[in-house]
């Protein structure tokens, strides 16, 4: 049916940049407009695709979300906050320099893990892995069937473009880690003109330096996608439950139900499979005390927000 005279033009787009209340869409012709969200806020995020109205020239009122393939979320305290959607692979960067935190590797794999998506963990900057902490933490992932690849953006760019792109393909993936581990860097390998079109949606949003702290998605030559998220230092799970941590550590899965008692935290219970499993050597003791922090973790929240899951 046509649209009525007058009437302003419904269209689908992706969200390919957001920043706050702001975002950017992309229709399947690939013009830009600067999307508002028709009475809610903040819950539209990278990577949905959403049903628009044009209101002016280049912008758009965002009427509805359509049905999503995926959410990943992470916590910021009892605060969860969605980092992408529709993406079917996260991808965690570490590197040797500046320090990383293992802890918060292992986090970013249970949120992705809980939500349904694959991940590839990737060490970046073996070049200044001297005393080989990173290959090391990169080979605990390996053991526990964990995606892994080891490049170095800057001292091997093309042989690192190369296995990222074959390890991609047509995949839309997310890119998360800590400040400073070279996101950006492995970006603009596998995205040429990242930064160019990063400006443009500097432009579009007119957010000048805060698209920084953007989060915004490219297409990839030849198919597939990817998308930047802002560098950040910690990866809350808040928003899973007991049930659901222990299900996304790879070495509890097989174990759980065979504890003695079915409400069984794996902590101090008797006769507990997991900690029958740690006892044994089947089970890393470091894992199981990150394990044990998280439950601390979530028991303090809860505490604090008694709605929480």
């Amino acid at each position: 049916m046509s649209e009525a005279a007058g009437a302003p033009s419904a269209f689908e787009a992706r969200v390919v940049a957001g920043y706050g209340r702001h975002c950017l869409l992309e229709d399947r012709a690939g013009l830009l407009y600067e999307g508002q969200r028709r009475g809610k806020r903040g819950d539209v995020v990278v990577g949905d695709r959403v049903r628009c109205l044009r209101s002016a020239a280049a912008q758009a009122t965002i009427e509805s979300i359509l049905p999503r393939a995926s959410l990943l979320l992470r916590a910021d305290g009892a605060r969860s906050k969605a980092l992408a959607a529709n993406v079917d692979r996260m991808v965690v960067v570490f590197a040797p320099k500046p320090a990383f935190n293992e802890r918060f590797v292992w986090r970013a794999l249970l949120a992705a893990d809980a939500a349904g998506i694959s991940s590839l963990v990737v060490l970046n900057k073996i070049d200044l892995d001297a005393d080989g902490a990173g290959a090391l933490a990169l080979a605990r992932l390996s053991s526990l069937g964990c995606a892994t690849l080891a490049v170095s953006a800057k001292a091997a760019a093309e042989a690192a473009r190369t296995a990222l792109r074959g390890a991609l393909g047509s995949a839309s993936a997310l890119v998360v880690g800590q400040s400073g581990m070279g996101k950006s860097t492995l970006i603009n390998l596998l995205v040429p003109q990242a930064n160019a079109r990063t400006q443009e949606y500097s432009t579009r949003l007119n957010l000048g330096r805060q698209t920084t702290t953007a989060s915004r998605l490219f297409a990839l030559e030849g198919g597939g996608e990817i998308i930047d998220t802002p560098g950040f230092q910690a990866f809350g799970l808040a928003h899973l439950d007991l049930q659901q941590l222990a299900a996304t550590m790879p070495e509890f899965s097989p174990l759980l139900g065979r504890c003695r008692f079915n409400d069984c935290r794996h902590l101090a219970e008797p006769d507990c499979a997991i900690r029958a499993a740690v006892a044994a050597g089947r089970i890393d003791p470091a894992r199981h005390a990150f394990y044990a922090e998280l439950v601390e973790e979530m028991d303090r929240l809860r505490r604090r927000d008694p709605t929480l899951p």
